[in-house]
Order: structure tokens, then C-alpha cells, then sequence
């Protein structure tokens, strides 16, 4: 059985000693050093070369933030930021993620006095499937200027008009992923896009205020009994279930439900939605499943291929985690599987 080494980062004391005594409550986590602050962070993550890190985002003499920064462009590892539930916190833990962490957990969730064992478990689950597979492709993204937009759609000769939805699915690794997508729409894009980040409640906000500065196509949370309009890009919303319906007059309007099933681990859940989608649209439906951990998606996929849509999934090579994408990859789901570099192309494709 493998050992991971794992580094906590926190200014407060307390905290350090509090995470590391939960992490090392799995016998295939040693923490093998803790940092105070960034700089802390920098030299030890050089000097230990640990498998993963936590780090805390407001600190002292350097922010997580900062830090972060410096890591992936000089010793680049697996990073789960530690945030807490606040609106700035959700706007910091967005750009933790955009520049290269993979993944975060609340703090809040940690700490709280009546937390249960299901969630150190939960956390303690993420960073083991983290340690065990995460990748780190990482190389800083630029939002694409109007010459790189019109250079790829040069490359796009033809668009096949297949396709009347895109929904696109990822958890671990998918805001980073998402950033190599979305911001090259053109505005002139005839189908709606909606997409499904595994994130806890109130993050999902941010996430769209993000996207929405750096895209062409409007971006924003989608809200309850909306109708899909083609041009937008809508992020579900973390904590509900997000499904498709059909009016009488014959349009598509989104239903935001808060609803429990056992049975489904994610809010929003890929499945969920595709499977609402995949009877409307029958062949006129795009899933895309991108980098994460699990298996959401794979009972969409079954729906979206049922009634004869189209499935791209992205290739092992450059998923942080190959969970979501291998899942409907093995199952004979996939129409195609690339590489994340040519998600958006393929995507044109079928649009």
C-alpha cells in the first residue's frame, strides 16, 4: 500500500495540528511537514516534495493565493485549497482554481462542532483520489484574444449543425478545464451551452461571474423557470438539481429543484439533467464529459445514446482525474474521446 506525503499550510496553529491529525487517520497519509505561510509553503514543497498539499488562502507575508502562483510555475504539485463560505472567499477559491488547484474543500465543514465522520471521510476520500491520479497539465491559460479566435475557427471549415444543446459535465479539474473552452465561443453561437461543476453551495455564482468577464457569450447561474436561450452559457447551480422541460408553446425551460435521493451524490448531478435533456433533444443533444472524480455522467450518457445524441469525452492524457470521462470512455458510450486541447473544436464540429 502506498504512502502519500502530504504538506498542511495554515497560519493558524490550531488548524494545522487539527487537519493533519484528520489526514493522518488514513493510513496511506503521512504528513510529512506543515508551513505557516507561502513562503513557508515555497521552500518546503521544494525541500519535502510532498504528493499533495492543503493550503489555507488568507495568510500572512504571503497569501495562498500568491503562493500558488509561485508553486506552479516552480514546483508544481497537487493543491487543495482550504475555503470558507463567504462571498469573498468563493470569488478567491474561483482564481485559486483557474491557476492551477485542483480541487478545495470549506474549512467551515472541517471545523464545525457538529461535523460528522462523513465528512473527514469525504475529505479525506478527495485527497486520496487526488494523490492517486491527479495530474498536474497545468501551464498558464490565455483568454483567447480575437486573432486566436479567428485563427481556430479558420480551422473549423464547417459547422455540421447536428446539434441544438451542448451540456458539459466535470468535477475535479474542471474550472481550469473549462477556461480552455469557454472563452472561445464566437458571440455568434446558435445553441445554448449549459454546464455541470461538481461545487459546494454558494460557488457556483462566482463561478459564472468569472466566466462571464472572460467570454464572448453571456454566461450567468441559471434560475428557475428560465427558458434556454441560444448564446448563453448556463453554470447549474451547486446544492440543487438542474432539469430540462418542455413547454406547451414548445420551448425548453430550466427547472432548479431541491430534491434528496440517496442514490445521487452531486448537486448539480450530471446524470440528473442529461438524463432530463436526452428525451427532449433525442439526437440534437451534445454531452461532454470532462476531467473529474467518479462516475456522474455515465447513467446521462446511457439517456443522451438511447435517443441517438452525441458524446464527447475528454482523453485520459490531460484529465487532472480520469474518473467522469473513463467511466462513459469504458462503457461504449463515447463517440469520440480527444485530448482537452481539441474539446473545443470538436465541439464546433457538431454545432
Amino acid at each position: 500500500m502506498k504512502k502519500y506525503g502530504v504538506l498542511v499550510v495554515d497560519d493558524s496553529s490550531f488548524m494545522r495540528k487539527y487537519i493533519s491529525l484528520i489526514i493522518e487517520k488514513d493510513p496511506q497519509f503521512s504528513v510529512i511537514g506543515i508551513a505557516r505561510n507561502g513562503v513557508d509553503a515555497i521552500e518546503k514543497i521544494q525541500r519535502l516534495k510532498p504528493d499533495i498539499v492543503t493550503m489555507d488562502v488568507e495568510m500572512p507575508e504571503m497569501d495562498g493565493i500568491t503562493a500558488l502562483k509561485e508553486i506552479m510555475k516552480t514546483n508544481p504539485v497537487p493543491i487543495v485549497m482550504l475555503s470558507n463560505y463567504t462571498e469573498e472567499g468563493a470569488e478567491t477559491t474561483i482564481k485559486a482554481l483557474e491557476l492551477g488547484a485542483v480541487d478545495f474543500f470549506l474549512k467551515s465543514e472541517l471545523t464545525k462542532e457538529d461535523a460528522k465522520e462523513e465528512t473527514a471521510t469525504e475529505f479525506l476520500n478527495k485527497l486520496k483520489a487526488i494523490a492517486e491520479n491527479a495530474k498536474i497539465p497545468f501551464k498558464e491559460i490565455k483568454i483567447p484574444t480575437e486573432n486566436i479566435i479567428k485563427s481556430l475557427e479558420n480551422k473549423i471549415t464547417v459547422r455540421n449543425n447536428l446539434v441544438d444543446l451542448v451540456i458539459i459535465g466535470c468535477s475535479t479539474g474542471g474550472p481550469i478545464a473549462l477556461q480552455s473552452i469557454l472563452p472561445f465561443f464566437p458571440n455568434d453561437i446558435r445553441v445554448p451551452i449549459i454546464v455541470l461543476q461538481h461545487m459546494p453551495p454558494g460557488f457556483t455564482k462566482s463561478l459564472a461571474e468569472r466566466f462571464d468577464a472572460m467570454c464572448n457569450l453571456h454566461v450567468k447561474e441559471a434560475e428557475d423557470g428560465e427558458i434556454l436561450e441560444a448564446g448563453n452559457i448556463y453554470i447549474a447551480p451547486a446544492g440543487f438539481q438542474t432539469l430540462l422541460y418542455k413547454n406547451i408553446d414548445g420551448k425548453i425551460t430550466l427547472k432548479i429543484e431541491d430534491y434528496h435521493d440517496d442514490k445521487i451524490l452531486y448537486k448539480p448531478s450530471v446524470d440528473i439533467t442529461l438524463s432530463s435533456a436526452a428525451p427532449i433533444y433525442k439526437d440534437r443533444l451534445l454531452a461532454v464529459i470532462l476531467t473529474g472524480m467518479g462516475n456522474d455522467g455515465l447513467e446521462g450518457c446511457k439517456a443522451v445514446k438511447k435517443y441517438n445524441g452525441r458524446v464527447i469525452v475528454e482523453a485520459e492524457e490531460s484529465c487532472v482525474v480520469y474518473g467522469m470521462p473513463k467511466a462513459v470512455f469504458e462503457a461504449g458510450l463515447a463517440d469520440i474521446q480527444v485530448p482537452l486541447s481539441g474539446i473545443y473544436q470538436q465541439i464546433m464540429f457538431y454545432i
